[in-house]
């Protein structure tokens, strides 16, 4: 039987790196021409913070980057994201099976239950893959800059982890167990991660706040740690406002 306490360990440990680093990243920028009169101490730090932007971005980029490149070109084609086509009125099996869009589709959580359930949670595996792509394309887009890594880089290093790892776990191969671990502990990592992007999103404007009844963002990072079926309830809100935010 698998350890949990080394990934629960080192879930935390990245989290907390993860969190100090991205937190507020979607913060809008002061405008530069307001420069000339700050302090030289103030200007340092927003540099320094720039920077950090950057690495998170190129590694990020990067990382989508390296895994897209270890999917098969027909799956790739089959989940490429293209323009918004669905739309309220779209039957239920076109929502289900759409590729990524740019502006996401909308899921509630209705159909997200109606799509997970029957597939034994496959298709969540989907849903993670599809708003995590949207996300990436969204922020690419707007910024030119992202804080994920991406349908791609967020599921396929969590799919490739247990594929190996379990094998090798079950055929004694050393390093079989530690590669489950850190499979789960990166898509762990990536939830806390979307959890705090979707907060961003819900906050970003009064207005936005106003329309979804919100007076701070709806999720806490550190729920994904949570235990099921706890983490399961924390989940359906993050898709059940992200989709308000869609809509």
């Amino acid at each position: 039987m698998l350890n949990i306490f080394p990934a629960l360990t080192c879930s935390l440990i990245l989290l907390g790196v993860f969190l100090s680093s991205v937190k507020g990243f979607a913060a809008p920028r002061i405008l530069h021409a307001a420069a000339a009169v700050r302090p030289p101490s103030l200007l340092h730090a927003e540099k320094s913070k720039d920077g950090e932007d950057n690495f998170i971005s190129d590694f990020c980029i990067g990382t989508n980057t390296f895994w897209k490149g270890l999917v098969m070109k027909p799956v790739r084609d089959l989940v490429e994201i293209r323009p918004a086509t669905i739309t309220p009125d779209s039957p239920i099996i076109d929502k289900l099976t759409s590729p990524p869009e740019l502006p996401g589709i909308p899921r509630p959580v209705w159909l997200t239950i109606l799509g997970s359930v029957p597939t034994g949670l496959v298709w969540y595996g989907y849903y993670k893959f599809s708003v995590e792509e949207e996300l990436y394309q969204y922020e690419l887009q707007q910024t030119g800059k992202v804080s994920g890594c991406g349908g791609y880089g967020t599921l396929f290093p969590f799919v490739y982890g247990i594929l190996i790892g379990f094998p090798a776990s079950f055929l004694h191969i050393p390093g079989g167990e530690l590669l489950v671990e850190v499979a789960g502990a990166w898509i762990l990592l990536g939830q806390v991660n979307l959890y705090n992007r979707v907060n961003e999103l819900c906050t970003e404007s009064e207005d936005m706040k106003s329309e979804l009844g919100l007076t701070e963002g709806p999720l806490f990072e550190w729920w994904a740690v949570l235990p099921p079926p706890l983490d399961v309830v924390v989940g359906l809100r993050q898709v059940h406002f992200l989709s308000e935010y869609g809509e």
